[in-house]
């Protein structure tokens, strides 16, 4: 009751324009979330996020979600997001991303999420994984598992600001390993973190995973930046 009453004196507003109420359930509202422009790079082999990895790592598909334009809506919400305490934003993307890649069948045959993982030293600081919330959404979209047991990250590494994409890999080279590869041979993995820059990250986790044997790996992020 008190919740109720609370709500109606001081309702929750939107995340990203923070001006319109929210509906139960929800962080963005309907006016901003058509405000986010899809790439529609999911229904494309070849795009500019597939184009970062060529040369450098196999890939089935590679993908991000939104246009991301420096000091946009999309930004401010990612913002809120990874410093803000605001998980709720990481889930909602991902539902709409999910929808959108509902589209293409070929997404149908992703058999877990993996999302990028954090040292748990920086999770501790951040109080959780703005890409595990990201993977919570996709999963409940396209209803299938996520997990953070197939990939850790063992070390802490410096951070990735300011570095080039040659200092970043070498950051995250060895930053990863798969506790037991057995549970994945053979299966369709879908890698997803937040913003994309360099792709070294994402990099050094798809070379990890594809040490066990049969293993097929996509990637999907919400932006890519620069």
């Amino acid at each position: 009751m008190l919740s109720k009453i609370l709500d109606l004196f001081y309702p929750q507003l939107c995340f990203a324009c923070e001006e319109v109420p929210l509906m139960k359930g929800t962080s963005i509202c309907t006016s901003c979330e058509y405000k986010i422009r899809p790439t529609e790079y999911h229904l494309r082999e070849e795009n500019p996020v597939s184009e970062r990895f060529w040369g450098r790592v196999k890939l089935e598909r590679a993908t991000s979600a939104f246009s991301f334009m420096k000091g946009g809506l999309l930004q401010n919400l990612i913002h809120k997001l990874k410093y803000e305490n605001k998980p709720q934003i990481g889930v909602e993307l991902g539902r709409m991303y999910a929808a959108m890649l509902l589209e293409d069948d070929f997404w149908k045959s992703v058999d877990y999420i993996i999302p990028v993982p954090l040292h748990p030293k920086k999770r501790h600081e951040r109080g959780y994984n703005q890409a595990e919330l990201w993977a919570m959404g996709l999963s409940e979209g396209l209803g299938v598992d996520w997990t953070d047991q197939f990939l850790v990250r063992r070390d802490y590494t410096e951070t990735q600001t300011k570095k080039s994409r040659m200092e970043r890999f070498q950051n995250v080279e060895n930053a990863f390993e798969v506790p037991d590869g057995t549970k994945i041979e053979g299966k369709h993995l879908l890698i997803v973190d937040d913003v994309l820059t360099t792709g070294a990250t994402l990099e050094a986790c798809a070379l990890t995973l594809l040490k066990v044997p049969n293993v097929s790996i996509s990637i999907a992020c919400i932006a890519l930046a620069g």
